[in-house]
């Protein structure tokens, strides 16, 4: 097996799938060495989007953002000293999407380059994905559809089609 380091790993949550009007509402992350971070994220004046279906997946509520969120430039700042160079992603179309948002509404730029974890893998790695996510959710027993839960989830999936685990 060669040593190379796990890929730092990027999930959002947000209020909706409505890629005009959604906002992020959660960002988790899953750094290289296994580090866990999160932050749910107030809402700006200008997000009103809210889908109820999306609670019920995520089960964050907008009350529970008012209350405990923290503000984009807050968060972006946390990111940008959190992460550098690429940071994957499972689903680019919509977590490119959230990130521009967070930081344009935090008026800075990413110091990281969002990509899809698919640039990590041969097609048999592609093949084998859905299979070993779900093993690996089974194997961690943590809720999905939690920003940090689904970055590390995305990591370990990673380690267990590249067999990098560590």
């Amino acid at each position: 097996m060669t040593t190379q380091l796990r890929p730092a790993c990027i999930d959002f949550e947000a209020s909706s799938l409505d890629l005009i009007a959604s906002y992020p509402i959660e960002v988790g992350v899953c750094t290289p060495d296994g580090g866990l971070h999160s932050w749910l994220i107030a809402p700006e004046t200008f997000w009103q989007d809210w889908s109820e279906s999306a609670e019920q997946i995520h089960g964050i509520s907008k009350e529970r953002l008012l209350a405990e969120g923290v503000t984009a430039a807050e968060v972006a700042h946390h990111l940008n000293q959190l992460l550098s160079g690429q940071v994957f992603c499972d689903a680019w179309t919509f977590d490119s999407f959230w990130l521009y948002r967070l930081f344009r509404a935090a008026r800075l730029e990413p110091r990281f380059h969002l990509e899809s974890i698919s640039l990590l893998l041969n097609s048999r790695q592609v093949k084998q994905w859905s299979s070993a996510r779900q093993q690996v959710i089974f194997d961690l027993d943590l809720p999905i559809h939690r920003a940090a839960n689904d970055a590390l989830i995305l990591q370990k999936t990673w380690e267990s089609v590249t067999d990098h685990a560590l």
